[in-house]
């Protein structure tokens, strides 16, 4: 006799092509218990933890109260740090200072500390086109410079429209293990979603940032390609550098990919302790290095697209987002991290969108200007 089974509900795709734990009404469930939701992860702990003392500065206070951040209805967390001290932190009812909280493509930034490592190493070069390192790509990135894979600074036929319920965004989500296929098809792995992308020009004529997350899927593979050790190692070196307290939480493709485009899971005071490991050029908290400093700085003032046309004050350089003084990513659903360069101080914001979409162009322009004004870190 055949076992009862019901296809899982958390994976299974419904309403609007979207899957279980998206659905607008149980998607902060879903954002706050990601790392135990999708269908594959890495869990990755640190060897040293990076202790932070609490050292409550009252201007931040004041500045997070008259922006209203942590008043919203879609609010998770909110820490500001510096060096090893926590200025401000407050979170939700229903979230606590321990619990991992889908970070989405603020995840990307691991690309970018990756990458620079791999230049470092002499084992890429960012003029070279992806073809170079993967033969066997497609034509919507076979002629497409590393850098211009970085910089979002690519046309083809993959779409990320979130407004679209049947955008490629969704499509990738097969990928990454976010959602099941239906049942007469097999799960495709990282590798065969790129291949399948085309282009019949690959030249971005927008103006602005063509922001697309396969491009992440692409240098993963790049990344896994040329690099002489697995890439959970490398992810093991950040999570060391940063010196985590709780789990660093990635997702993995069919073919075992972390999915670097959006699948990592922190806490709100461990992101911000990887965002202190960027502000401090990637210096470990027992030595070491990881990324790249040198890297990171040009990342900051060389050219680069604009974001679009509601960010043009912000360029997206090297899969991250800057406006020359600050450094930083925002995700899926209502996240941002901002590093500011020059004074060191981190914020990490998570929170939840629960609209059809689970984007807002203008809360997420907010969100930015907002963390702006309480880290005083405009250019």
């Amino acid at each position: 006799m055949t076992p009862n089974s019901v296809p899982n509900p958390d994976l299974t795709v419904g309403r609007d092509n979207k899957q279980g734990w998206n659905q607008p009404d149980r998607r902060r469930h879903g954002f706050h218990n990601a790392h135990r939701l999708w269908r594959r992860m890495l869990m990755v702990r640190s060897r040293r933890v990076l202790n932070l003392h609490k050292g409550r500065d009252r201007k931040i206070a004041e500045a997070v109260k008259s922006g209203g951040l942590t008043l919203l209805p879609t609010f998770s967390a909110l820490v500001v740090a510096e060096g090893d001290r926590i200025l401000y932190s407050a979170h939700a009812r229903d979230f606590g200072p321990d619990r991992p909280h889908s970070i989405q493509s603020i995840t990307k930034m691991h690309a970018h500390l990756i990458f620079g490592e791999l230049i470092a190493e002499g084992r890429v070069s960012l003029d070279r086109k992806v073809s170079d390192y993967l033969p066997w790509i497609g034509s919507g990135y076979a002629g497409a410079s590393l850098q211009d894979v970085l910089d979002m600074n690519v046309s083809n036929d993959f779409t990320e429209d979130y407004d679209d319920p049947f955008s490629g965004c969704y499509a990738e989500e097969e990928a990454l293990g976010w959602r099941l296929p239906d049942a007469n098809r097999p799960e495709i792995s990282l590798a065969e979603f790129v291949a399948s992308i085309g282009s019949g020009n690959l030249k971005n004529e927008s103006g602005y940032a063509s922001y697309k997350s396969a491009n992440t899927d692409v240098l993963t593979l790049v990344a896994a390609a040329v690099s002489p050790t697995y890439l959970a190692a490398r992810i093991e070196a950040i999570a060391d550098a940063a010196g985590y307290e709780g789990s660093f939480h990635i997702n993995l493709s069919r073919d075992l990919m972390p999915a670097f485009s959006g699948g990592g899971c922190l806490s709100a005071r461990d992101l911000a302790r990887f965002g202190l490991l960027i502000a401090r050029g990637g210096t470990g908290v027992s030595g070491g290095q990881v990324g790249n400093a040198a890297f990171t700085r040009s990342t900051l003032t060389r050219a680069a697209p604009a974001l679009g046309p509601g960010r043009r004050w912000i360029r997206y350089s090297n899969q991250t987002m800057t406006n020359g003084r600050w450094i930083g990513h925002g995700g899926y659903g209502g996240q941002f991290l901002m590093i500011d360069m020059e004074t060191g101080r981190v914020a990490a914001f998570l929170s939840v969108l629960e609209n059809a979409s689970g984007y807002d162009e203008a809360y997420m322009r907010e969100v930015i200007q907002s963390l702006e004004r309480i880290l005083g870190a405009t250019a």
